[in-house]
């Protein structure tokens, strides 16, 4: 069980804490930006909005239907067009802002930096993540975990978004890593888990939330210190 030579880790909601650091960073752009004097006077009714957006177009974005600066950009300007506000220099301001700001932001899941101190003794470890290519740089440096990974692994660099097996082939490849001899850690069932299983590599699905599914995979966890029992 535990005779893995390889650990692969997605990023945001495995280790970065996404909804956190996000919603930070949205809190400070609708102050800075005065929402309320465009109209929009609840920020959590705004964000909301642009959470569904935001999640929307990264599908979008990772079955090869729309282009990074259309995911960047347009999902601020359709929140925007929500409350009639038409705009799309500021949509780029909001853009530019969050992009800027939300890699500097460093709250981490329970249990992130324990669970990478142990592994990091016993496994090369590496990060796969369907993030962009300098935003996930920033996230990893500024809180100080480029430490911990031998790889750093985009979509951007291998031209291939998860769950597409190109992608972990190519992960396998640049570690010479043998698949039946890998793990793969994620938060996302369809991206990293049925993604890396199809791929012929172990997995861990990192389930907080318990979401019901009905997929065959090696281990479940809802904490991250519960990989400490499994390796």
């Amino acid at each position: 069980m535990r005779d893995y030579e390889h650990i692969f880790f997605d990023l945001d909601r495995t280790i970065w804490d996404f909804e956190t650091n996000s919603n930070e960073t949205l809190y400070e752009l609708a102050d800075k930006y005065n929402l309320a004097d465009k109209g929009i006077c609840n920020t959590a009714e705004f964000i909301a909005i642009y959470i569904q957006i935001n999640n929307r177009m990264w599908e979008e974005y990772g079955k090869g239907l729309i282009n990074k600066k259309t995911l960047r950009n347009n999902r601020f300007y359709e929140a925007l067009c929500k409350y009639g506000v038409d705009d799309k220099k500021l949509s780029v301001k909001f853009a530019n802002y969050y992009i800027s700001y939300s890699p500097l932001k460093t709250n981490l899941l329970p249990h992130a930096l324990e669970v990478l101190k142990y592994l990091k003794n016993k496994y090369p470890l590496h990060i796969i993540t369907n993030g962009f290519e300098e935003v996930q740089y920033k996230k990893i440096k500024n809180c100080g975990l480029e430490i911990y990974f031998d790889e750093i692994i985009t979509s951007e660099r291998t031209g291939y978004n998860k769950p597409d097996i190109r992608m972990f082939e190519y992960s396998l490849n640049l570690v010479k890593a043998q698949p039946n001899r890998s793990l793969m850690i994620g938060d996302n069932l369809a991206a990293d888990i049925i993604g890396a299983r199809n791929a012929g590599i172990q997995q861990v699905y990192f389930n907080p939330n318990e979401c019901k599914h009905a997929e065959n995979i090696t281990f479940e966890i809802k904490k991250l210190n519960e990989l400490i029992n499994i390796l």
